[in-house]
């Protein structure tokens, strides 16, 4: 892997992975290594055998929600159709946390999370909203069986 563009030497990068120390690593490169860790909504996995549950996980993710694109969601609601502005924030929120949860598997030395499950919940008040978006599953080690 080359991860000198992050600001630390390859070598020293390959170091704190070895000895898992991710928490003194860069986001994209926790990113880099984290995006092989399976996530699944099953409980169990065909094909993979569970050979250690380490704990639950979470990721917690909050999205502005643009005023105009509130405005036209409204519009929508009056008109009727799909809202394109709005689906991009969920599907683009889900992509984020779903990261993060990769990470937190990653950082606890899991290889999967399973039973993931997602809770999104919009938080509004004084004209403002935002979206809240939680992650949660199992981190697990598992092995082809």
């Amino acid at each position: 892997m080359v991860f000198g563009i992050f600001g630390k030497s390859d070598k020293k990068i390959q170091e704190l992975i070895d000895n898992k120390q991710f928490d003194e690593l860069s986001t994209e490169v926790i990113d880099e290594i984290a995006q092989d860790i399976i996530v699944t909504t099953e409980t169990s996995m065909q094909g993979y055998q569970i050979t250690e549950r380490i704990e639950i996980i979470t990721a917690e993710c909050v999205f502005g929600m643009n005023m105009f694109r509130d405005y036209f969601a409204g519009i929508r609601d009056i008109f009727g159709g799909r809202s394109k502005a709005s689906q991009k924030v969920l599907r683009d929120s889900r992509r984020v946390c779903l990261t993060e949860l990769r990470r937190e598997a990653l950082i606890v030395g899991a290889n999967a999370v399973i039973g993931v499950d997602l809770d999104y919940n919009e938080i509004s008040g004084d004209g403002k909203s935002m979206l809240f978006l939680v992650a949660s599953g199992t981190a697990v080690t598992v092995e082809r069986g």
